[in-house]
């Protein structure tokens, strides 16, 4: 009897070792995540609009119907990336993300506080590289640290009702991701 109970133990401390190893490896398998997805229709370091998700076709996993989405692909070799974004009326959000798929800054219209959300996303040695400017305090440039040189910036403007969807869309289009050259 011990010696079935110490099988069925060793069994499921083994189907638990597979799983979590398999649900840890299946992110870096994969092989249609965000960003490979959206090479074929974003240009890089180009502020782009997804088109509205529908049931049978979306590029992106559980979009919201809600919500106008704009991506832009990013890579920080040739220099940082200012990213201007004019708020919505009812909610706006920016959310980056590395290649990988790892969000890892996440602002919205309110915590912005503004009309428009304006930051600079740059890897850590950039920002390392920029001069002290003693009048210039953080509340007057955000600066994002990105842990990776490429990426993804995904604008979301929400349209509360179905008739405000071209409102928020008006909003995506005037967002732009640039690069800023290296000095």
């Amino acid at each position: 009897m011990i010696r079935w109970l110490l099988w069925l133990l060793g069994g499921i401390v083994l189907g638990g070792v597979v799983h979590l190893a398999t649900v840890l490896a299946m992110p870096r398998a994969a092989t249609k995540d965000a960003y490979s997805r959206l090479v074929p229709i974003a240009p890089v370091n180009t502020m782009v609009q997804l088109p509205a998700p529908a049931a049978q076709s979306s590029i992106m996993p559980f979009m919201d119907p809600a919500f106008a989405t704009a991506v832009c692909r990013y890579d920080l070799s040739g220099g940082s990336i200012k990213l201007n974004a004019p708020v919505s009326e009812a909610y706006t959000s920016v959310t980056f993300y590395t290649r990988e798929s790892v969000a890892y800054y996440a602002i919205n219209d309110r915590a912005a506080g503004r009309r428009a959300i304006e930051l600079d996303l740059m890897t850590p040695e950039q920002h390392a590289q920029l001069p002290e400017e003693e009048d210039v305090t953080a509340a007057d440039r955000l600066i994002i640290d990105s842990p990776s040189t490429t990426g993804l910036i995904v604008l979301r403007a929400l349209a509360p009702e179905p008739g405000l969807m071209p409102m928020a869309r008006s909003a995506l289009a005037a967002a732009q991701c640039r690069v800023e050259q290296v000095q």
